[in-house]
């Protein structure tokens, strides 16, 4: 009797030992169709989360966290953290969009617009799900959209590919995604706000001694006051060697923003790729946490000596790339990018 009860402890803790392994080995999507949103798990934690919500105005990753369980992306104004900015209510997440597009706003667009104004904003709405793959290193997500005007005509067909990887103590995401018109033809036309953006948290702001007020192109202005600076370490570096606030407004292959969350090192970096329009691109890198790439807006970057305003015909589409690396534990530096800005470039040909 002994050695039977020995043997179906053993068993008992093989089996837990087993399931616990297969609970939490690697990747996994998990779809929560009420809370339209797909969780995107890591040996069980989450690392981030495809959300479509219709009252945010556009398909996000939201939040996003890094691999040792740290928020690198704010809050508001879906779950405001206690000492955050609540400037700029469309800053959710990552996102993907544009100021102007055949004279829509996307990029402004939120339930903070009068309705009185709304015709004038577009909104980029979640079709559904192609395809997903996960295992013990990797997961991808395919999923479409439609950028729609207020009565839900169709300007552009979306397809985008998420690509998620982990790499040592690097979270890697990328973003492939193909725009087409449809039964017109579409223009982006040059502005400055656009186009591939992270909104970061408090701590990953650069230090700010004084208020500012920042307005979009609607004339609806946004005092960002004076704050408490304690914990907050941000200092963005750009591939050129550009530091700080001084790299908004210049070309680089790729910026990293570093700084401390929890008095431990936290890095985003995102990547721009050779195969994308207007590469390398302008950073539209704000101290007070946007973060963002535009390849589209070069004549206010460039103070006038570019311009580009691009031009979709009926039935013509465009590609973007990015890869984001989500770094904590430790310091990213320069040849570390450098790898991962040539894997992401084999890898997306």
């Amino acid at each position: 009797m002994k050695k039977s009860f020995v043997l179906t402890l053993f068993v008992l803790s093989l089996t837990t030992t087993m399931l616990a392994q297969k609970k939490t080995d690697g990747f996994r999507l998990v779809d929560n169709i009420d809370e339209k949103q797909i969780n995107v798990l890591y040996n069980d934690k989450l690392l981030t989360a495809y959300y479509y919500a219709d009252s945010i105005k556009k398909p996000v990753l939201y939040p996003i966290n890094t691999l040792s369980g740290l928020t690198v992306t704010r809050g508001f104004p879906i779950a405001p953290r206690e000492g955050e900015l609540v400037d700029h209510p469309h800053h959710i997440g990552m996102w993907l969009n544009y100021e102007y597009v055949n004279g829509l706003d996307f990029w402004n667009n939120s339930t903070a617009i009068p309705y009185k104004n709304r015709a004038h904003y577009g909104t980029i709405v979640h079709d559904g799900v192609v395809k997903t793959e996960s295992s013990k290193t990797k997961a991808s997500l395919e999923v479409t959209a439609r950028w729609i005007d207020k009565e839900e005509n169709i300007l552009l067909r979306e397809s985008t590919r998420y690509v998620f990887s982990v790499e040592e103590e690097n979270f890697i995401i990328d973003r492939i995604t193909t725009v087409e018109t449809i039964d017109e033809e579409v223009k982006f036309n040059d502005v400055k706000d656009g186009f591939f953006a992270i909104r970061v948290a408090r701590e990953l702001q650069h230090p700010s001694d004084k208020p500012e007020v920042f307005v979009d192109s609607k004339g609806i202005a946004t005092t960002v006051p004076a704050i408490n600076n304690e914990g907050i370490t941000g200092e963005y570096l750009s591939s050129e060697g550009i530091k700080g606030k001084a790299v908004w407004g210049t070309r680089a292959r790729w910026v990293s923003l570093s700084g401390e969350i929890q008095k431990q090192p936290v890095s985003i970096t995102i990547i721009d790729h050779s195969k994308n329009i207007g590469y390398p691109t302008y950073w539209h890198a704000r101290g007070y946490g946007l973060f963002a790439a535009n390849p589209l807006g070069q004549k206010v970057f460039s103070e006038g000596k570019e311009k580009l305003n691009l031009v979709l015909k009926k039935g013509e589409s465009i590609t973007f790339r990015y890869r984001v690396v989500i770094r904590s534990a430790s310091e990213i530096l320069a040849s570390d990018i450098e790898a991962l800005e040539k894997e992401f470039e084999a890898a997306e040909k």
